[in-house]
């Protein structure tokens, strides 16, 4: 991958100058190859990439623990629909209700009519997943997702009833969605970025990892350790409470790291 380093905002008075780190794919290269590196799309033309802390469960072997069971046990009367883009059939009314369902768990204008119709049509939506219920055939949620067989999904964005008998969609299609590609093969399932409390039923799931800038970790007091520590004034390698669950000192995380500069010559501007 190719980097470009986008500046973001500056701390001058405690020497704080970051950068967001964006990956270009080089030829050769899949979105596997992205998602592998800590990247995330940051187009929905899979055109750029940007490195954030997200999260993933890698699926061989993966076995669902006591609360994936309890939250599979609720959705025994539903069914998974696993359709190409291309093969989708919307029906009337399909959007619209995705978009009263977004509405309900964003909030207002988080999701618009333009916005979907974009995603809809663009390379980072490969597949839709469906939740049905067996009987009726009523949808109760919807995944769209990028699949790379059999090496990447990402689960990018779920609409689903908020209805209080229907509470436990959320995560009982994503609870789905680990257990059918794992079962398919695929080597993992990304679920998106990890910054807030809220976002920590992510790591319901065994073995989950993050990616915390130096690589990918399974050591989830770390990932609530960066949820529930907000940075002031310094880099995050600077303090030491991170630099504690590393058990390295920095020199040897810069050897280890999977990014580097160019080595050879470097040609003069034209």
């Amino acid at each position: 991958m190719k980097l470009l380093f986008s500046e973001a905002v500056p701390d001058p008075a405690h020497y704080v100058y970051p950068f967001a780190v964006w990956g270009f794919l080089e030829k050769g290269e899949t979105p596997a190859t992205a998602f592998a590196a800590g990247f995330l799309p940051s187009s929905p033309n899979l055109d750029r990439y940007y490195l954030v802390r997200q999260v993933r469960v890698p699926l061989p072997g993966w076995k669902p623990n006591s609360e994936n069971r309890r939250i599979l046990r609720k959705l025994s009367d539903t069914e998974l629909q696993l359709l190409p883009r291309h093969e989708w059939r919307e029906l009337p009314g399909d959007r619209q209700r995705w978009l009263t369902w977004a509405e309900q768990s964003f909030g207002p204008g988080v999701m618009h009519l333009q916005r979907l119709d974009r995603l809809l049509s663009s390379p980072v939506v490969s597949h839709i997943l469906r939740l049905v219920e067996t009987a009726s055939g009523r949808e109760l949620a919807v995944a769209l997702l990028y699949l790379e067989p059999h090496a990447v999904a990402y689960y990018y964005y779920a609409f689903y009833d908020t209805a209080p008998e229907w509470r436990h969609l959320g995560i009982g299609l994503m609870t789905r969605s680990v257990e059918q590609f794992s079962a398919l093969g695929f080597r993992h399932l990304h679920l998106g970025t990890c910054y807030t409390e809220s976002s920590l039923y992510k790591t319901q799931f065994d073995g989950v990892e993050f990616f915390n800038g130096l690589s990918w970790s399974n050591q989830l007091p770390e990932l609530k350790h960066l949820v529930r520590t907000p940075l002031q004034g310094c880099h995050r390698l600077e303090t030491p409470d991170f630099l504690a669950f590393q058990n390295a000192p920095l020199n040897e995380l810069a050897r280890a790291s999977p990014f580097r500069t160019g080595t050879g010559p470097v040609s003069p501007a034209t």
